[in-house]
């Protein structure tokens, strides 16, 4: 039999050259980390679930006591996340894709940080005051639990590794494909593979700092000798450090990309970068909209709109102010739907 070899074998797109075939398959992760997401803006603006603070329970009982030094403080988080929604749209508004492609050094932390501290500011409200990410994913985890965020972004993960379950998500068992979702059901797969290969990530790195540390390292029985491999039960005992992995930890990998080489592959991939900080840039608007609506429902409408208004100039007549009109301003006059789309 004649032996098989790259030199006889006929390509099946013989039209297109070897080093392109090898080029879209080193894209195939960045395609992949746009297609998660693409999927969650598309499920955002295509769920048949609700997807506004309108008939939220947690959202009408929420409440606080603010002082002034509480007021100031919510007013610093809420410029910190304008004003990095602010450069991340102005990265949009002054480039091309070439610009978009080399940008993401910058766009993927903005994007993070921009929900970061909106999250930051709804969770002051709730009388949670800290600025460590781990302990806010952490409660932010919670509170999509507690049903605090519409149901078209409450999905989360849980349960030990190789056991992970999807929630808020009755579509996440479908095999997830490699193109841009165009139905409910490719967006709801591409999304709860995300979660899970979130949490596997998570489950992976805590058992690193568990074992690495000879405190708190899980020993063999007989020997005393740190665990190389684990059972399902010693991956049972680290769930609980685990907490949820919600929307917000799938949002943290932006920041994980940014601090690696990883970014580079990003930026030499074949994909559609403008898509990719659309996408971005939709989810962004969303969850920040909601974290003000709850911010405004702590300090009083009047005193969030006066807030708006005193803005410092690069923010004035912008995104914050449109977001007011078609976001957060409805849900206090009364069966006003709060409206998906992003503000100009």
């Amino acid at each position: 039999m004649k032996k098989v070899t790259d030199e006889n074998v006929i390509p099946l797109f013989p039209e297109e050259p070897q080093t392109q075939d090898s080029a879209w398959r080193k894209s195939i992760p960045a395609q992949v980390f746009l297609n998660y997401f693409f999927a969650i803006n598309y499920h955002i603006n295509h769920s048949q679930e609700n997807a506004t603070l309108q008939n939220q329970v947690f959202f009408r009982q929420h409440a606080a006591d603010l002082t002034e030094q509480d007021l100031q403080a919510l007013t610093k988080m809420l410029h910190n996340s304008w004003s990095t929604e602010y450069a991340l749209r102005a990265t949009a508004e002054l480039g091309d894709e070439t610009y978009l492609r080399n940008a993401l050094h910058w766009t993927f932390p903005q994007a993070y940080y921009a929900v970061f501290a909106g999250l930051q500011a709804f969770l002051y409200t709730l009388g949670i005051k800290t600025n460590q990410e781990a302990v806010i994913r952490r409660e932010a985890g919670r509170l999509v639990v507690k049903n605090a965020y519409p149901r078209t972004i409450g999905f989360y993960a849980a349960g030990p590794y190789h056991d992970f379950s999807i929630h808020r998500l009755p579509l996440a068992g479908y095999k997830a494909g490699l193109q841009i979702a165009g139905k409910e059901i490719e967006a709801q797969a591409q999304i709860g593979q995300f979660l899970r290969t979130t949490r596997k990530l998570a489950a992976t790195t805590i058992r690193q700092q568990v074992q690495n540390n000879p405190a708190t390292a899980i020993r063999s029985s007989k020997t005393g000798q740190v665990l190389d491999k684990w059972s399902v039960q010693h991956w049972q005992q680290i769930t609980w450090r685990m907490g949820y992995t919600t929307l917000f930890d799938l949002l943290s990998r932006l920041r994980i990309s940014s601090s690696h080489k990883e970014i580079d592959r990003f930026v030499e991939a074949q994909i559609d970068f403008r898509l990719f900080h659309e996408s971005l840039l939709e989810i962004v608007s969303y969850l920040n909209g909601i974290h003000e609506s709850y911010v405004a429902k702590a300090m009083g409408i009047e005193k969030y709109r006066q807030l708006v208004q005193e803005l410092p100039p690069h923010l004035q007549n912008r995104f914050v102010e449109a977001r007011l009109k078609t976001q957060v301003g409805p849900l206090f006059q009364g069966g006003a739907t709060l409206q998906l789309a992003v503000a100009a």
